[in-house]
């Protein structure tokens, strides 16, 4: 009998008479139907309800709490009209009987906005029709309301095999939770699970959390302080915390959210981080889904700005409110990581935690350093207890060192006993001989810097014993071009260059790797490059404020007074050789002759150059590539004869492409794609294309036009003129989705090189490309535009340098402004930083001279940041743009020249 025909059981638990709509919902023609249209009321209702307390401020646990129970309510109340009213069973037998238990996360009671039920239908054996019957029913229900569900069906022996075998499953199961149907069945099955739980090894569980953990945060990112971190999976996130969870109820699986072993395992301090971390989590997941409207779990730049106005901060400053929330997050992500160190080392003391070296297999083995106090505990560095440091704080400092000339890993006990005793930390022991000693050995003469750094930093001494770092800690910069925040960016960039020196780089940086060794003082590049960026967000710049913190980091360090210029030279100019080589045009000698003023010696221009290459390497995966390394080497090298005595001549543009210009002379035209070495492929981000023909009015525009048209995006450019009148472009090009042209779909590469030859010729329309689709995490950001005119860089033209919002089609908007204004461009030279353009231009009039101040410059400016002003399409916006981060859009002319060598003086003879 189908279910429409049944007659309603009698009403229960004041279900209400005939007017109550669960009644009419008995007697409706789809009872399926109508159920759902009551449900989806009372659903959408305690949503709403969960939703405003958070807006008022409730607590994410509390807010997950909520959430939980509207779906404990809305599943109840579905199971009982469904086993009650449409497939009744007044006296059910043995068979019949059925649970509807709750497991995973929700099982613990707590629920993200759109997160998955995660349901368990228990039966005691194996599936009968009418059980098959009342599940089908109730997820049926579910999906029609959109509730995404995750559900198995198993009998009470299914569950405790897999549960022996299957450590997903175990955890699924760990935190079962019932909620409606045969409560007997259901607690008989917890008891016997809990109780294969409590007998089984939990070692085996342990490790595959542990494992599962560590595949995760490879998935989803391996370094905790990415600028768009996974809230739930990424390093740092829920998912670590709920690891500890499930640990906890593995060894205690009767104790309520294994509060017993968590109480046993963490210090009051740990577990009150832990509750606060947990709570922050929660509140940062739960507005991300409301915002997205979905499971979102990617804190990306679009939804930042958002959930920070939501969570109530503020900007500071100059410092916006998006900056100062992500600032918390990266310190609770820490937090975390400190909070599951510490919890390994107390299940390892408990030989609960199977370990990875054979030293950590032998209870009990001790072995003293030769430092009082240090000792090698089951294989990692630890002490005897927190009065080491009381007794001697440099102590604080030599436990590091040690580390790294052991090779050891830090005991989570000595990480606590650090970070208890930061308050040790004095203006005293800043300026101790014998600490500072420690901290440059590491920082410069250690085997593994970034890790040793990246212990301290993550202990806090690092910012305490260095002030000037501790302002940069968890610090954002809320653009694209960064990927990290700018203590772990700076930490990358000194393990780059540890890894240039040992020569594990050489494929990548074989120059590099050579002058590397000719530096002579190898502690200030280390110490410049620890300390380029602590001018991050000051009042005056990056680099003056930089230059600031790095003199008052060096006098309390002891460093000469010679040593202590040469740190803030490096500091106030780290961008200096990066700028001119991707904005200035390499192969004037005016340019080199500017560039080797202001370097001043050979001994900067080397240190300059490791510095330069570890700072854009650390940025981000892709950043450093082939084309910057070339522009970077040729500015190098050129200066480098300077230096030598040697004259620095007009460098030909054309030399590196001689058979396609042969060609180019011969037909016209000519285009090619520029086959990369193999040395570069693994760093090719882009396809290379070079194009050369005879000079004329426009033909800058027609290529650009060609290639916005094919959908090519231009991220590095250069162009020249040879005197003879054969202008070379050469092009570093990507498609939509930030791969190298043409890589997917080489037809497409085949069509741009035949469309190029032609527009270079002229005389061709192109077909304006069709809208690019919106882009959400770019329009998240304003880019403010800016344009300036250059007339004391070069002697023959003025150099031109905007910066605006990178769009498809920008360059060709550019190029289009130059010639309404009856301006040649000489040689363009095109860079991207995230979501901001940086362009330069060298421009002569109509008769090839450099053009004369006055309106028309000034107009041209005007037309030029009207181009540059463009607002991105975001489809569904989640919030107003926030103004991105400025990187100095050029400190060239800004820069003087050096009055003095610096180097260290030659040693006598």
């Amino acid at each position: 009998m189908s279910p429409r025909n049944r007659r309603p059981a009698e009403p229960q638990d004041g279900r209400g008479p005939d007017g109550d709509p669960w009644v009419a919902a008995a007697t409706a023609a789809d009872p399926r139907a109508a159920a759902t249209a009551i449900l989806r009321e009372t659903w959408a209702a305690a949503r709403a309800r969960a939703a405003q307390r958070l807006d008022h401020k409730l607590g994410g646990v509390e807010v997950a709490r909520l959430y939980s129970a509207a779906a404990d309510e809305l599943l109840i109340r579905l199971w009982r009209f469904t086993t009650e009213v449409v497939y009744p069973a007044h006296n059910p037998s043995e068979a019949e009987r059925l649970s509807l238990i709750a497991v995973g996360g929700y099982g613990r009671g707590v629920l993200a906005p759109h997160s998955d039920l995660d349901l368990l239908f228990l039966r005691p054996w194996k599936p009968i029709p009418r059980t098959e019957q009342v599940i089908e029913f109730m997820l049926y229900v579910l999906w029609d309301l959109g509730v995404k569900v995750g559900q198995s069906a198993r009998s009470v022996d299914e569950c405790l095999a897999l549960a022996k075998s299957d450590m997903t499953i175990r955890t699924t199961l760990l935190e079962a939770r019932p909620l409606a149907g045969d409560q007997t069945l259901a607690e008989d099955f917890i008891a016997r699970f809990r109780a294969l739980v409590t007998r089984s090894d939990p070692r085996p569980f342990i490790a595959a959390k542990l494992e599962e953990r560590d595949l995760r945060h490879q998935k989803s990112g391996a370094v905790r302080y990415r600028v768009e971190p996974n809230v739930k999976d990424g390093k740092g996130g829920l998912r670590d915390l709920n690891t500890l969870f499930w640990i906890a109820r593995s060894l205690a699986p009767e104790s309520p959210l294994g509060a017993r072993v968590l109480d046993d395992l963490l210090t009051a301090r740990e577990r009150r981080t832990f509750e606060e971390a947990f709570d922050f989590l929660w509140r940062t997941r739960a507005h991300l889904h409301l915002i997205a409207g979905r499971a979102e779990e990617k804190l990306t730049f679009d939804f930042q700005p958002e959930v920070a106005k939501r969570m109530g901060w503020r900007g500071r400053g100059d410092e916006p409110a998006v900056e100062r929330f992500m600032r918390r997050y990266f310190l609770v992500a820490r937090d975390v990581g400190a909070l599951t160190r510490a919890m390994s080392a107390k299940l390892e003391a408990r030989q609960q935690k199977p370990t990875m070296s054979l030293s950590r297999l032998i209870p009990g083995r001790k072995r003293r350093l030769g430092v009082e106090g240090f000792i090698k505990d089951a294989g990692r560095l630890s002490v005897t207890g927190p009065e080491v440091f009381a007794a001697a704080p440099e102590k604080l400092l030599m436990l590091f060192r040690t580390a790294d000339e052991h090779d050891l890993d830090l005991h989570p006990d000595a990480f606590s006993a650090v970070s208890r005793s930061l308050s040790l930390v004095t203006p005293s022991l800043r300026r101790d001989p014998e600490a500072t000693r420690a901290f440059l050995d590491i920082l410069a003469h250690g085997q593994r810097p970034y890790r040793v750094l990246t212990l301290m930093n993550e202990t806090g001494l690092l910012g305490r014993f260095l002030p000037e770092w501790g302002r940069i800690v968890g610090q954002t910069q809320f653009n694209m071009y960064h990927a990290y925040t700018v203590d772990e960016h700076t930490l990358q960039a000194i393990g780059i260059i540890n890894d240039i020196w040992r020569g594990k780089l050489k494929a990548d940086h074989p120059s590099s790797t050579e002058i590397v060794h000719r530096i002579d003082d190898f502690e200030a590049l280390m110490l410049a490059m620890l300390l380029h960026d602590v001018g991050k967000g000051g009042d005056r710049g990056q680099l003056e404020d930089g230059a600031i913190a790095a003199r008052r980091a060096c006098d309390r360090l002891g460093l000469d007074p010679r040593r202590t210029e040469f740190v803030v030279w490096l500091v106030r100019h780290h961008l200096a050789l990066s700028d001119y080589a991707q904005k200035r045009d390499v192969s004037d000698p005016a340019t080199v002759r500017a560039f080797t003023r202001l370097v001043g010696d050979p001994e900067r221009l080397r240190t300059l150059l490791i510095l330069t290459v570890a700072d854009i390497r650390a940025v981000g995966p892709g950043v450093w590539n082939a084309w910057k390394g070339g522009l970077i080497r040729d500015l190098y090298q050129r200066t480098e004869g300077v230096f030598r005595g040697e004259d620095v001549a007009h460098a030909d543009p054309l030399g590196d492409y001689p058979d396609l210009v042969a060609r180019a002379r011969a037909e016209g035209a000519a285009a090619e794609a520029v086959t990369v070495e193999e040395s570069e492929q693994d760093e090719r981000a882009a396809t290379r294309v070079a194009v050369a023909a005879r000079d004329r009015s426009g033909l800058f525009v027609d290529l650009a036009d060609a290639l916005a048209a094919a959908g090519a995006d231009v991220v590095g450019a250069r162009v020249a003129t040879a005197g003879d009148g054969t202008a070379l472009d050469v092009f570093e090009i990507q498609d939509g989705g930030g791969a190298p042209y043409g890589q997917a779909e080489p037809r497409r590469l085949t069509r741009l090189i035949r469309a190029l030859e032609a527009a270079a010729r002229g005389g061709v329309p192109v077909v304006p490309a069709p809208p690019s689709p919106p882009n959400p995490r770019r329009a998240a950001f304003d880019v403010r535009p800016t344009a300036m005119v250059d007339l004391d860089e070069s002697p023959t033209a003025a150099v031109v340098e905007v910066s605006g919002a990178d769009r498809p089609g920008l360059l060709a908007d550019l190029a289009r402004a130059f010639a309404i204004h009856g301006l040649s461009i000489r040689s363009a030279h095109i860079a991207g930083f995230g979501e901001r353009a940086v362009d330069s231009f060298y421009v002569t009039d109509a008769t090839g001279r450099k053009p004369k101040p006055g309106p028309k410059l000034e107009a041209l400016r005007a037309d030029l940041e009207t181009v540059l002003d463009f607002t991105e399409r975001a489809g569904h916006r989640v919030s107003a743009p926030v103004r991105a981060s400025l990187r100095d859009v050029s400190e060239i002319g800004r820069r003087r020249a050096a009055q003095e060598p610096v180097s260290r003086a030659p040693e006598p003879r």
